[in-house]
């Protein structure tokens, strides 16, 4: 057979072939999504993967703990008084400077994941910036279950 493969995102069905014998068309059920900068393709939940999955390290995530922490030491240390006065000197926003380190209440299991890249496929900073749970097993019940 010759001629090109024709991929639609879509309920699967079997492949089907053109009248003149020279395209075979191929639905695959996918979605693209945007993934720290990158398109990443997500199969449908139950599917069987195609190739093992990679473990996926996001930066964006792995940034904002590092700062978090960074910005508690700060605290903590005494160099700055107040979240205000560290929300100045670092020139951000108080309420995202409140948020951000919100994320050293992580529990080290979620931050191990997040770290090795086995964190769920679905999860992003802006879930991590939500409020969540300080209870560290109620914690990975709310992200694994979508936020």
């Amino acid at each position: 057979m010759t001629g090109t493969a024709t991929m639609h995102a879509g309920q699967f069905s079997r492949p089907t072939l053109s009248k003149d014998g020279r395209t075979i068309t191929v639905h695959i059920p996918i979605t693209l999504r945007h993934q720290g900068g990158r398109k990443q393709v997500v199969t449908p939940a139950g599917a069987d993967p195609w190739i093992p999955t990679p473990s996926r390290v996001d930066n964006t995530i792995v940034k904002a703990i590092v700062r978090a922490h960074r910005w508690r030491d700060m605290l903590e240390s005494g160099r700055h008084a107040t979240v205000r006065d560290l929300a100045k000197a670092e020139a951000i926003n108080e309420s995202y400077l409140g948020r951000v380190l919100r994320l050293t209440l992580l529990s080290p299991s979620i931050i191990e994941a997040i770290l090795e890249g086995r964190q769920p496929a679905t999860l992003d900073l802006q879930d991590l910036l939500k409020q969540f749970p300080i209870a560290w097993d109620q914690q990975i019940g709310s992200f694994t279950a979508g936020g």
